[in-house]
């Protein structure tokens, strides 16, 4: 099974806030549907294309299942606390197996 990833790449944070709280309500709802950090701020360099100021990836079991948990009526009403004063590029894409 091809796992599943969130890449958000943000543009524009208005309200530190509102993003600390996001993060607090939504990381268990996240990892509830088998959702693991692999990328969350940190060090970068652009080389090409736009700089966005944060880069967040999480890996889940499918892609199935990161989709559900986007979906989902708890990480809705996680993300409505940041969602108003934050920017940014969120995709959900399934990876691939090279086995």
């Amino acid at each position: 099974m091809k796992k599943g990833y969130w890449i958000s790449l943000y543009i524009k944070v208005e309200n530190q806030e509102n993003l600390k709280k996001y993060s607090e309500a939504v990381i268990p709802i996240i990892k509830s549907f088998g959702g693991v950090p692999i990328i969350r701020g940190g060090k970068y360099q652009t080389y090409n294309g736009e700089d966005f100021i944060r880069t967040v990836v999480w890996e889940f079991p499918s892609y199935e299942k990161a989709i559900e948990c986007h979906d989902s009526a708890e990480y809705q009403a996680g993300w409505g606390l940041a969602k108003d004063t934050t920017i940014r590029h969120m995709q959900v894409i399934e990876g691939f197996n090279t086995e």
